[in-house]
């Protein structure tokens, strides 16, 4: 995932919209490298960011509550099963 995505975060009190960005390096030539931490955003509040091992396996929320332990889950999962879209 090279661009920021908007995802429809599903909960008990409704639909929260999050915006994810990746965070990317740039390397010599002008390329992307992309390091498995990916920024949380709800309209202007920053949500913290998933972070994940160099393998994509595990991940960690670094946000401060604003999101439960299964909110950051179903998030995570969906950053997994897209790492390699561009734009969605």
């Amino acid at each position: 995932m090279k661009n920021e995505v908007h995802y429809k975060l599903q909960t008990g009190d409704g639909d929260r919209k999050i915006i994810i960005k990746p965070v990317n390096l740039r390397q010599p030539g002008n390329n992307l490298k992309i390091i498995g931490v990916f920024s949380l955003r709800e309209g202007a509040v920053d949500m913290g960011d998933i972070v994940f091992d160099d393998k994509m396996k595990q991940w960690e929320y670094t946000g401060m509550g604003n999101l439960t332990h299964t909110e950051a889950e179903q998030i995570a999962l969906f950053i997994k099963k897209n790492k390699t879209v561009d734009h969605i």
